[in-house]
């Protein structure tokens, strides 16, 4: 397909559609659709009411939540030649405060619950423009932009507990929006989920690999995920996007039966590990979709490996129960670094490329996340990976999650592993709280106790978690991902655990 050329803004993959289907459906969101007309001119009114207002603002907050305001103040970000700063008005307060002020947000778009938020951000909005529903008049054209300057900023958490600001140029996204529509045959009448928070770099995704290519985007609400099959034939979802923890909440909701979503036409995972189980089921009840396991953290530009999930091969590809994150998008090099002796063919990952951003928005953060090798310099993502015989890799786990207990050292995906094999288990998380092994698993009658017994069929006495609890369902983060940190608090004492 034509796509706009290399170095070209994000906001033209938007303009593609408005070219493409200027009257066709862009986005709907609570129940409403909006054209790419319509959502082109609430966007470019956005844009001339915050340049008007503020005169080259280069740092544009949207605290909205996914409803017009939030896609258009994106959108009306771009068109003013600023980089986006999405925020959430379900965040705390300390935590959007922190980002605001981290990001150098100038101006700030907001809807009603964004309004709710601000008598609580206090002096974090000194000399802070707020747009909310006084409006002036539409911007004609779009201010340039250059390849190197930021598009979006993504706050990732910190080692320290202080968010770290990912700049993203425009170059970095475009680049991997041509990879990824040379990869696939979208086209206008498809129709994409979005299922991320805007803060989230996985929903720009969504966004501008729909409007590429003149598709409409479908906001999915909380309340959708317990009768899912039933939304997606209502919308005629053709591309889902989503962590993979979405599985197992249809599969206890008995949703996932055989040809139970025959719309979708690809189904795109990403932000965890996705379970051979999750995917053969999934695959199942869409029968007609291709399943991809997507891979790679927000440095890196939304994704940076697939892997299409083939029933016949891909079972026997997988590690500790986990689907292959595949190989590397055109544009990009891994290097596996090895340090103390690891085996040949497994590392940590490591990659280079046009994906890659500059470096943190605090250059302080940069360090220990960047490798020099070879006369390159390298984002280390801190996960280790093996080399699969036919070249793809395994993911293994989180550098960090690696255990030495009693002087056995292990994965704490291993023992993951070992608890899903047991009776009645579903879903397995192990961490490691005051110093020892504790494990949280779900699954309809379950018996905690008996867990121990089987798992020391399985692994040495030192690697069985000293407390094994059953919870109905994990908790999630604003991301869809398993809140581990919740479970770590829980798993400590501080508070309890909500499913």
């Amino acid at each position: 397909m034509n796509t706009p050329a290399h170095d070209a803004g994000l906001l033209e993959w938007f303009r593609r559609g408005l070219a493409l289907s200027p009257d066709g459906t862009a986005l709907k969101a609570a129940g409403r659709g909006h054209t790419y007309r319509e959502l082109d001119l609430a966007a470019r009114t956005l844009a001339g009411t915050l340049l008007a207002r503020s005169p080259g603002a280069r740092r544009v907050g949207v605290l909205a939540h996914r409803g017009e305001r939030a896609y258009a103040g994106f959108l009306a970000g771009l068109y003013a030649g600023a980089a986006v700063v999405p925020l959430n008005p379900g965040y705390p307060a300390e935590r959007t405060r922190a980002m605001i002020e981290a990001a150098g947000v100038s101006v700030l778009l907001v809807d009603e619950a964004g309004e709710d938020c601000l008598p609580a951000l206090g002096d974090a909005l000194d000399g802070v423009t707020v747009v909310g529903r006084q409006l002036g008049e539409p911007l004609e054209r779009p201010v340039p932009v250059r390849s190197e300057d930021p598009a979006y900023i993504m706050f990732t958490s910190g080692s320290t507990g202080v968010p770290k600001g990912v700049p993203v140029s425009h170059g970095n996204v475009s680049h991997y929006l041509r990879s990824v529509h040379d990869h696939f045959d979208f086209g206008a009448d498809d129709v994409f989920s979005q299922t991320f928070n805007l803060t989230f770099d996985l929903a720009v995704f969504d966004m501008f690999v729909a409007w590429g290519c003149g598709a409409s985007l479908v906001v999915v609400p909380p309340g959708a995920y317990t009768r899912l099959p039933a939304f997606l034939d209502r919308h005629r979802i053709s591309v889902w996007f989503s962590a993979p923890s979405v599985v197992p909440l249809l599969r206890r909701a008995r949703a996932l039966t055989a040809g139970a979503m025959p719309t979708l036409r690809y189904s795109l995972f990403c932000g965890e590990a996705l379970l051979r189980e999750d995917a053969a089921s999934w695959q199942s009840a869409a029968g007609r979709s291709a399943v991809y396991n997507l891979y790679g953290p927000t440095e890196l530009t939304i994704s940076c490996t697939l892997h299409r999930w083939d029933p016949a091969t891909s079972p026997a590809l997988c590690v500790n129960d986990v689907v292959p994150i595949g190989r590397a998008h055109p544009g990009l090099r891994l290097h596996l670094h090895r340090e103390g002796g690891e085996a040949a063919g497994t590392g940590e990952l490591c990659v280079s490329g046009a994906q890659m951003v500059a470096g943190y928005l605090n250059p302080a953060d940069d360090e220990g996340r960047f490798l020099h090798h070879g006369g390159e310099r390298w984002y280390r993502t801190g996960d280790l990976v093996r080399t699969l015989p036919d070249g793809q890799l395994a993911y293994l786990g989180r550098l960090d999650h690696q255990v030495n207990i009693n002087g056995v050292r292990t994965e704490l995906r291993e023992i993951d592993h070992a608890l899903r094999r047991c009776t009645g288990v579903d879903e397995a998380v192990t961490l490691v709280a005051d110093g020892a092994l504790r494990a949280y698993v779900t699954g309809a009658g379950v018996d905690p106790a008996s867990l121990r017994g089987e798992l020391g069929r399985i692994l040495p006495r030192d690697l069985i978690p000293l407390r094994i609890e059953r919870l109905a369902a994990f908790p999630l983060n604003a991301n869809g991902k398993i809140d581990r940190p919740a479970l770590t608090r829980a798993a400590t004492g501080e508070q309890p655990v909500a499913g």
